[in-house]
């Protein structure tokens, strides 16, 4: 008896310090605020701590394996209108939304991770939002475990959990589960930090690429240059369990094996042929999973998403708090374009690059120069969107929506599919995404597809934003270049 009791606690004490970990990790606050308004009210903030203080706990799936709880998935391409579906669903079926975008945890970077507004976080409980600086990382095994506990909670509080992102690795992680790597103790990640640091210190990349690649990692090689977060990463797993991270087996690539799915593991290994609307293996084999995962993916044709998306990089420049001033502050906050998580996302990359640029010539710019910086990062976004679209064909628990339909149409299947008892899920050919299966015709228009933009056209269409570069970049010219 009293071992049952003292077993009880102990799982409460678990739970509790989950939860309060949990509250430090969605409450984190920048300890350097942006001179405009970036970040949330902070009466906001609180009602949101108080919010996951009252509601936090274990991240285990329910023990109710006769039943699971439903969980709506939500992605699509960037500029595809995935968050304002998700909104509205939310609305309807009192629901709570989880990002699963790997921009949108930072503080700050709202304008480019065309984050919800403050108003909306307001109408509708959002998770995952704002939890880091911008100098902090962000790894796909932290998400894991923090949209997992995110999740329990929800359902816990009687509502139901609507992950939306793009982010495709975080939901493949969140469905099928992360693999059984090791954390690295505190002494050795000291010790591998201690070892590293003078390189990176020297920013001799290669010479430290090599080091973790004689103790026993050879894919360190493949590394984005200067990713030092996940080559530590790498040289942490070996010195704590003596073998690379590739050696641990993927839940995903298990869950592949054993029923033939046929999906991809990588961008690059994407199988063009798999047909994304047959679900006929995997309707029968998700049952495995922890949750009873209800996947919709939104896209358009791709033409239309590639306008959407040329747009959508002008709106973002657009004014004098758009993705420039954000930019802006990155770089004030002493951080350098490509050298982190935060700073290597798109939009801000290319923003943060061109201002240096524009810092070195004195806080000047041409015409000619916004307009290359404006084609890069349009360009940059249009090729996410084709690697997106890539990656989530080969991911056949999603169902395939139309986004150029009316969304009430989509809402209304949406709000039927999760309380159909059944399980099975058809979309009706009048709200169907067709594959976009590459073909003759198709790949012109790709070929041919030019830019042609909304607010941007002519030389002096840019005068307003060269003259707040004028009026706020001219003070850096002495700044560092990358």
């Amino acid at each position: 008896m009293l071992a049952a009791k003292s077993k009880a606690a102990l799982r409460a004490s678990r739970m509790l310090d989950n939860g309060i970990r949990s509250l430090h990790t969605c409450c984190l606050r920048s300890p350097f605020a942006p001179e405009r308004p970036l970040l949330q009210s902070i009466s906001y903030r609180r009602t949101r701590c108080r919010r996951l203080f009252a509601t936090f706990c274990s991240a285990a799936p329910t023990p109710n394996k006769e039943r699971k709880s439903k969980v709506i998935v939500i992605s699509g391409p960037t500029g595809s209108g995935k968050s304002r579906l998700a909104m509205e669903l939310a609305k309807r079926l009192n629901g709570e939304i989880i990002s699963a975008d790997s921009v949108q945890v930072y503080q700050g970077l709202d304008i480019g991770s065309a984050k919800p507004s403050a108003r909306d976080r307001k109408e509708v409980p959002h998770h995952l939002i704002d939890i880091l600086r911008p100098s902090d990382e962000y790894s796909v095994g932290r998400f894991f475990e923090d949209a997992r506990q995110a999740t329990r909670c929800i359902l816990d509080n009687g509502r139901v959990p609507i992950v939306c992102g793009g982010t495709g690795l975080y939901l493949r992680w969140f469905m099928y589960g992360k693999p059984n790597v090791p954390k690295a103790s505190p002494d050795i990640a000291a010790e591998v930090c201690s070892e590293l640091a003078d390189l990176q210190r020297n920013e001799d990349w290669d010479a430290a690429v090599q080091l973790v690649v004689k103790a026993g990692d050879p894919r360190a090689q493949h590394l984005a240059i200067n990713d030092w977060y996940r080559l530590r990463r790498s040289y942490e797993i070996i010195k704590a369990s003596g073998s690379p991270q590739s050696a641990f087996q993927v839940p995903y690539d298990t869950f592949r094996q054993e029923h033939g799915s046929g999906a991809a593991s990588s961008f690059q290994g994407a199988d063009h042929s798999v047909d994304p609307h047959d679900y006929s293996s995997v309707e029968i084999s998700t049952k495995e999973l922890d949750y009873e995962f209800i996947c919709f993916f939104l896209s358009s044709p791709r033409l239309n998403l590639y306008k959407s998306i040329d747009f959508r990089c002008e709106d973002m420049i657009l004014g004098s708090d758009g993705i420039l001033s954000e930019a802006t502050w990155l770089l004030n906050s002493g951080l350098l374009p490509n050298s982190n998580s935060a700073t290597k996302a798109i939009g801000y990359r290319q923003a943060m690059e061109y201002l240096l640029r524009c810092r070195q010539q004195g806080g000047r710019s041409s015409p000619e120069e916004f307009y290359a910086f404006l084609s890069e990062f349009q360009k940059a976004s249009r090729n996410f969107a084709k690697r997106q679209l890539t990656w989530f064909r080969n991911e056949r628990i999603y169902h395939w929506l139309d986004a150029s339909k009316p969304l009430e149409n989509a809402l209304n299947f949406i709000y039927d599919a999760y309380h159909n008892g059944s399980g099975n899920i058809s979309v009706p050919d009048s709200l169907r995404m067709e594959s976009d299966v590459s073909s003759r015709r198709k790949a012109s228009e790709m070929k041919s597809y030019q830019t042609r933009n909304r607010y941007f056209v002519r030389r002096q269409d840019c005068a307003d934003v060269l003259d707040w570069i004028g009026r706020t970049q001219s003070v850096y010219q002495d700044f560092p270049v990358a």
